[in-house]
């Protein structure tokens, strides 16, 4: 007999040779039938998987994330097997599940794919799942695979960078793919599928290799999820942040510029600039100090740091002077500036910690496949900080910075995230720097300011940074989709590298703790996030035209002047429609700009000294005093959050 151990640490005996799906039906037969795949010991396995020795057993449906994983990793073979029913000379390579469905690479030869074929491979998915076949893994020796796919070089190189008793082979129906395996039982449990676009993808995300075509595809359990899916994707395009962006005013981009360097326009400047006047004023009240650092820096500073191992080559390369061997960099990071800074003075005990704050624009290079709209950029400014602190000091400095991060999500609406603590992975410590000791101090803080906050954590194994942990926060976002904004790293690393120290009360030098944090993360992707999340209607405290006055006829535009000019001294921003246009459809066009506040002008309100407001999405609010006006509107703009330092 063996003994498996279920999530609630519940113990059942099996004999050995038992199945997931066994475990499943001692349980029920309703749990069984919505069983579609399990993790045995950390592994995700199929629910026919014999297990023989005493284990720890997950049961997934659809509802569990991996549940989704293997569903949507079955349905990339049933994209394969249709691709290939219509194009035999395809060479397939791989076809993973990602967070919300799957893709397959494809090598087409001389044939293409447009999305007039889509629907005929959606319908063969379906026909072939109808099949209600059997997923069935089993092993290869590599001997015979490399047999199997000698025509297929993509395959070839997969296979041969795997060992004997690595290599495992699925089949269902007339179909067998190269895989390791995570299937749902069979391919009947795949009801709706759809093909949602197709794309150009280099060979393992190498430009220097083939270009593949990525066909991306989704399918659900029930008719009725994909539809709702749809739905939700139609709702995505409309809060698009390109082409609201656009559409606002807010950014663009120049090929002349360059790919991945945004242009901020007046109104997304002026976005901006409320953002930083916000944050910065938080950290004022936090007792952070401002510092500027330079856009390049000296190779050295990176090599030191260890960014140059980890990331140089495929970042910008260094920039050469007319001096043999002085080479510069465009600063992919902020964090080795601010070490630099640190050292300028001698500290004490007394003087921690320094906590150095910067909107510091730094840049990366990103392969022009990857770039997309301000969410994928080459240059991007951070609102990076680091704190430097006393090995005491360090827990309540954490907390503190966490205060800072739930501040601004309050302030701006993002009310429903999770916590992520990213941990090294503990098989593969070669990836990152410094001692264990260290690490564990640093993994250990994060663990334990997160439970003492209360915050709604979940813990992922090789998701640190190459010098430290990090608290990641994982917002949702209206329609449910999930982002990574906020971050507080702790770093025993680069204080050591950059021979950081003070003067303990004992008289002796001490090594500093750094904390590394972003609330945003970056301005870009944060403002990207906004832009999706409130499809432009921005919260009032933070529209970049909180007004616009729309006088009736040119003979008021002179009070409406002189009305902008009162607003403005009480910081409300606006500007005056004074086009030759009816009032109705200026109202329509500032609807149309999300603009919160219209307000019209005209003979009654400059005898009467008032203004007739509208408010977007709301309607007439009739007529007011400037002076009730700017109270209505202070009343309004608060955010109902208060920052307590």
């Amino acid at each position: 007999m063996i003994k498996i151990t279920l999530p609630d640490n519940s113990v059942k005996e099996f004999e050995a040779g038992v199945t997931p799906l066994d475990v499943a039906k001692s349980i029920s037969e309703g749990l069984a039938r919505n069983t579609i795949s399990a993790v045995v010991n950390d592994k995700q396995v199929e629910t026919t998987t014999p297990i023989t020795t005493d284990s720890t057993v997950q049961l997934l449906t659809w509802n569990d994330d991996l549940g989704k994983k293997a569903f949507w990793h079955s349905s990339a073979h049933l994209l394969a097997q249709a691709i290939l029913e219509f194009y035999p000379n395809a060479k397939l390579t791989i076809g993973p599940a990602i967070e919300k469905g799957f893709y397959y690479d494809v090598d087409f030869g001389d044939e293409s794919l447009s999305d007039k074929d889509f629907e005929k491979i959606e319908k063969k998915v379906l026909e072939n799942a109808k099949k209600g076949s059997t997923f069935s893994l089993y092993p290869v020796s590599k001997e015979e695979a490399l047999k199997v796919y000698a025509d297929n070089p993509y395959k070839v190189e997969l296979i041969s960078n795997l060992n004997d008793g690595e290599i495992t082979f699925v089949t269902h129906d007339d179909f067998t793919d190269l895989c390791r395996g995570g299937h749902i039982p069979n391919t009947s449990i795949v009801k709706a599928m759809k093909i949602l676009n197709a794309a150009g993808a280099y060979w393992r995300g190498n430009e220097n290799n083939p270009q593949l075509t990525r066909v991306y595809g989704i399918s659900f359990p029930k008719q009725k999820d994909l539809t709702e899916y749809l739905e939700l994707l139609e709702e995505a395009k409309k809060r698009d942040h390109r082409k609201l962006g656009k559409e606002l005013g807010i950014f663009a981009f120049s090929e002349k510029v360059g790919q991945g360097l945004p242009l901020w326009l007046p109104k997304g400047a002026a976005l901006r600039k409320k953002l930083e006047n916000f944050l910065s004023e938080a950290q004022k009240k936090a007792g952070y100090e401002f510092v500027i650092s330079p856009h390049i820096g000296a190779k050295e500073l990176y090599v030191t740091s260890g960014h140059w191992d980890k990331y140089g080559a495929d970042s910008f390369q260094p920039i050469k002077t007319p001096n043999e061997g002085e080479e510069f960099m465009l600063k992919p990071m902020n964090c080795p500036h601010h070490c630099e800074i640190y050292k300028t003075s001698q500290w004490s005990y007394r003087d921690l910690p320094k906590r150095y704050a910067e909107f510091g624009t730094v840049y990366r290079y990103e392969q022009s496949g990857e770039l997309h709209g301000l969410t994928r950029v080459r240059g991007f400014t951070q609102d990076d900080a680091h704190l430097f602190c006393t090995p005491d000091q360090l827990m309540d400095e954490f907390k503190k910075t966490i205060d800072l991060v739930l501040y601004v999500f309050g302030s701006l609406g993002f009310a429903d995230f999770t916590a992520q603590i990213s941990l090294r992975d503990p098989n593969n410590k070669e990836k990152y720097i410094g001692t264990d000791e260290n690490w564990e101090k640093a993994e250990n803080a994060i663990v334990t300011a997160a439970t003492e906050k209360g915050l709604n954590t979940v813990t992922e194994y090789g998701e640190a940074a190459f010098y430290g942990p990090k608290l990641d926060f994982m917002v949702k976002d209206a329609l449910g989709r999930k982002w990574q904004l906020g971050t507080i790293q702790v770093d025993y690393n680069l204080p050591e590298r950059f021979d950081l120290w003070y003067t303990g009360n004992d008289g002796e030098k001490h090594r500093p703790v750094m904390i590394h944090r972003a609330p945003f993360g970056s301005m870009e992707r944060f403002i990207a996030i906004l832009i999706e999340n409130t499809a432009g209607d921005f919260p009032l405290w933070l529209a970049p035209d909180q007004f616009i006055i729309l006088p009736i006829s040119e003979k008021y535009v002179d009070y409406a002047k002189k009305v902008s000019q009162l607003l403005e001294n009480h910081d409300i921003s606006g500007l005056i429609d004074d086009r030759n246009e009816k009032t109705g459809k200026k109202i329509r066009d500032a609807e149309l700009k999300k603009i919160p506040f219209m307000i019209v002008v005209g003979e009654n309100e400059e005898n009467d000294g008032t203004i007739s407001v509208r408010r977007r999405g709301e309607g007439d609010l009739g007529a007011m005093s400037i002076e009730n006006f700017v109270t209505y509107f202070k009343e309004q703009s608060k955010t109902g959050f208060e920052f307590k330092a």
